[in-house]
């Protein structure tokens, strides 16, 4: 669904995964039910769609519609801030096991662009603009 921004069209759709520190299986079905509630209210903050969430004990996947205006690097940073944060203070007790120090994720996540057409269609498309069809090249 192409959205519209200030003077822009677009269709940007990613997906983010987010790893627990030493990929700790911490993430339980509480856990996860409330990082869903925290990422809708930050997705919201932010003018960002979150179209799907879930994860494994430890990882999440998220997949997010944002205007191009948006600064992914901090959008993922108060994300995983945030998270961490509110996850670590109501879940404590769980978490003491397998982390001494305030921590939750990884530092690293990865994220890529999602939807749209394929890449080989997109380069054909590219690749035949400004030639007519059926046309043999220019002589030399």
């Amino acid at each position: 669904m192409k959205r519209a921004h200030y003077h822009a069209v677009y269709d940007l759709k990613y997906h983010l995964v987010l790893v627990t520190k030493y990929r700790n299986p911490v993430l339980s079905d509480q856990i996860l039910k409330r990082l869903k509630e925290i990422l809708v209210a930050l997705c919201d903050k932010w003018d960002v769609q979150l179209l799907e969430f879930n994860g494994e004990k430890d990882h999440v996947h998220l997949l997010i519609d944002a205007h191009p205006s948006l600064e992914l690097s901090r959008f993922i940073n108060n994300i995983k801030t945030v998270t961490s944060r509110k996850v670590r203070k109501e879940f404590a007790q769980e978490l003491a096991k397998y982390y001494w120090k305030p921590l939750l994720w990884t530092r690293a996540y990865f994220i890529a662009t999602t939807g749209g057409a394929p890449l080989e269609v997109i380069k054909q498309y590219i690749e035949k603009q400004g030639k007519k069809p059926n046309s043999s090249p220019p002589k030399s």
